[in-house]
């Protein structure tokens, strides 16, 4: 037998036996065929070799072929290891990818891939959730389907020059969903690079924030009115603080003004009136603006052919704001249903200076922020209003009773005009006015002289009336004392409101004569038209200066001294001496009497009557007033009203 033929044959039955042993590892149907293949070939030389043929060289070929067969195998071995160990990663890579799809998918974030010009080649379902555009809508489009207009040109120039540059955007933008309602994103757009380098798209995450960032924007709003409310408060406090030490009406106008004025977000502040003759608003004391500033605003209200808010402060005794909505008005909602700006200010507030239905006018605030009055406590500004109206008219009224000058104002009144001449005419008697003092701010005490009428019809007309609450006799006589508790609209309350200090008031069944006094400092104009608007029928006869002598303590104590008797100072200085006025008493009146040796009753008699000339020097107001006056004009005319 040949040494060749019998090589080849071991050859083929090896890669047989090879091929077979690696189609039962694999499975790989290419083995199968091998197997065949080499078996065959086997076959084939076994039967030669049985059949006596060929020998020697004749047989190299198919040794050369058995050889390069079981070559084959092997190769095919290692093929089919590596394209196994492809698969297997193909596989795995392709699970990954579909993990990954299934993720993005399902990701609460908006991603999309775009090419490089920015054209959208695929969303994911959640883009629905944060533009309200699904999937298919944005697919071909660009992210300008969502573009808000809140952000300028350069914004989107930026953001579009770090992407292509092959860098990471990241921030915060706000959209606008396919429902028109604006949206806060917080978006990340990454570069998609090549083999190269080269950008060749870019994918973008987009997560709806929204809800965090109203949060975060209602947080910082409620800082900022917290801080325009420390600022008002810290401010009412100086202001309070300040108004204890004003002595005069400009005085309590200018703390006001300048406190504010001074305090961010407050720019300025003035006190505004209104002229009761031309019925326009006027500007008095200012601070922070202006002066053809604070005209143009004056002249824009007085031409405005709608209530302001300064207009409403004036009559009404609630503040009133107002804010300068901007590109916002049309569709402003907020607590100032208004939106209008006076000289520029972001917001307006006008504050009534109100007391006792006495009004001062308002103090109107401008402020550099338009959302300064949602942070303001209306009710703590009506109270500062309140309370500068109370100090003003305390510190008019203490001029009018220290002040070396006055102006004296004579009226003329109506039987309607006052509840005192109402009753008068009622009655057909005559008043006349001793003192008043003022209660609760809503009803006057007046102690009355009666003359020509009876108690008993002064009770029964009481009874019936509705500006008289009580009446309480005092003396009843020829000339009775009563104690009247007046709850209707007054002149004398209103001019003592106003600071003025009533001097007298005498009435009949025609009518009555008044006369009062102001400090020489005091805004008569005022006080004149507050007067004749709440009482029409009021008439200013006479107006004129005086001056005044206050007087000193020693003169007070030789008026008393030269009124009572020796033995009635005797009885004063004992009793004040010795303890009687005091509670308990340290010396009782047997005890007193007993030193001055005289019984009680005759002590008690020169007490009595100690106290009443103390009394009647105390309260006789003509004692203080120097007799000179100084008119201002003709004899007899007012100057000023042009009234004879």
């Amino acid at each position: 037998m040949s040494a060749v033929l019998a090589g080849s044959i071991l050859l083929r039955l090896a890669g047989t036996g090879y091929s077979l042993l690696l189609l039962h590892r694999s499975g790989d149907r290419r083995f199968g065929f091998l197997t065949v293949m080499l078996g065959l070939m086997a076959s084939r030389q076994l039967w030669t070799l049985w059949n006596g043929g060929a020998t020697g060289l004749a047989e190299l070929p198919g040794l050369v072929v058995s050889a390069l067969a079981v070559a084959t195998v092997h190769y095919l071995a290692a093929y089919v290891d590596e394209e196994t160990r492809i698969k297997r990663e193909l596989s795995a890579a392709n699970e990954q990818l579909r993990r990954f799809r299934k993720a993005v998918e399902h990701a609460g974030h908006a991603i999309f891939l775009t090419d490089v010009g920015g054209t959208i080649e695929y969303a994911n379902p959640a883009t629905e959730d944060v533009t309200g555009y699904s999937p298919a809508e944005v697919v071909g489009e660009t992210p300008r389907l969502w573009k808000s207009g809140e952000h300028d040109d350069a914004f989107y120039d930026d953001l579009w020059e770090t992407v292509t540059d092959g860098e990471v955007w990241d921030g915060e933008i706000i959209n606008r969903r396919k429902n028109g309602e604006l949206c806060w994103v917080d978006m990340t757009i990454a570069p998609l690079t090549d083999e190269t380098g080269a950008v060749d798209g870019f994918v973008a995450v987009d997560t709806d924030v929204t809800d965090r960032k109203e949060r975060e924007l209602r947080i910082r709003e409620q800082h900022a009115e917290l801080e325009v409310l420390n600022t008002t408060n810290a401010v009412i406090r100086d202001v309070n603080r300040e108004l204890l030490r004003a002595d005069s009406k400009a005085e309590v106008e200018s703390v006001a003004c300048e406190r504010f004025s001074s305090a961010p977000p407050y720019e300025s502040a003035w006190i505004a009136d209104r002229n009761a003759v031309t019925d326009t608003v006027r500007a008095n004391t200012s601070a922070g603006i202006d002066g053809d500033s604070l005209s143009g605003i004056v002249a824009a209200i007085n031409d405005s052919d709608r209530e302001t808010v300064v207009d409403r402060a004036l009559e009404a005794e609630t503040t009133h704001v107002v804010r300068d909505c901007g590109a916002d008005r049309p569709a402003c909602e907020r607590k100032v249903c208004e939106c209008h700006s006076y000289g520029g200010a972001a917001a307006t507030v006008a504050i009534p200076l109100s007391h006792r239905d006495v009004h001062y006018g308002a103090l109107v605030l401008h402020a550099s922020d338009a959302e300064t009055p949602d942070a303001l406590d209306t009710e703590v500004l009506d109270e500062l209003g309140e309370t500068i109206a109370a100090t003003i008219t305390a510190a008019e009224s203490q001029r009018s009773l220290v002040a070396d000058r006055l102006t004296e104002l004579r009226f003329e009144l109506t039987p309607a005009d006052d509840p005192l001449s109402g009753l008068a005419a009622a009655l057909e008697c005559d008043l006349e006015l001793e003192q008043l003092t003022a209660t609760d701010g809503e009803t006057v005490v007046e102690f009355v002289t009666l003359r020509g009428a009876a108690i008993e019809d002064v009770r029964a007309y009481v009874d019936d009336a509705d500006d008289i609450a009580a009446v309480e006799p005092i003396r009843e006589a020829e000339e009775s004392l009563v104690r009247l508790t007046v709850s209707g609209m007054s002149i004398v309350g209103t001019l003592a409101n106003y600071g003025a200090v009533v001097r007298s008031l005498t009435v009949d069944a025609d009518g009555g004569t008044l006369v009062a006094h102001l400090a020489g400092t005091a805004d008569v104009r005022s006080v004149v038209e507050a007067v004749t608007e709440t009482h029409p029928g009021v008439t200013l006869v006479g107006q004129r200066e005086r001056n005044r002598t206050p007087e000193t303590r020693g003169q007070f104590r030789s008026a008393v001294e030269d009124s009572a008797t020796d033995r009635q100072l005797e009885a004063l200085r004992l009793a004040h001496f010795g303890g009687f006025f005091a509670w308990p008493r340290d010396e009782s009146g047997d005890e007193l009497a007993e030193k001055m040796g005289v019984c009680q009753s005759t002590f008690l008699q020169h007490l009595r009557a100690g106290q009443r000339k103390v009394f009647e020097t105390f309260f006789d107001d003509d004692r203080a007033t120097d007799s000179r006056d100084v008119p201002r004009g003709a004899p007899g005319v007012d100057t000023e009203y042009g009234h004879s």
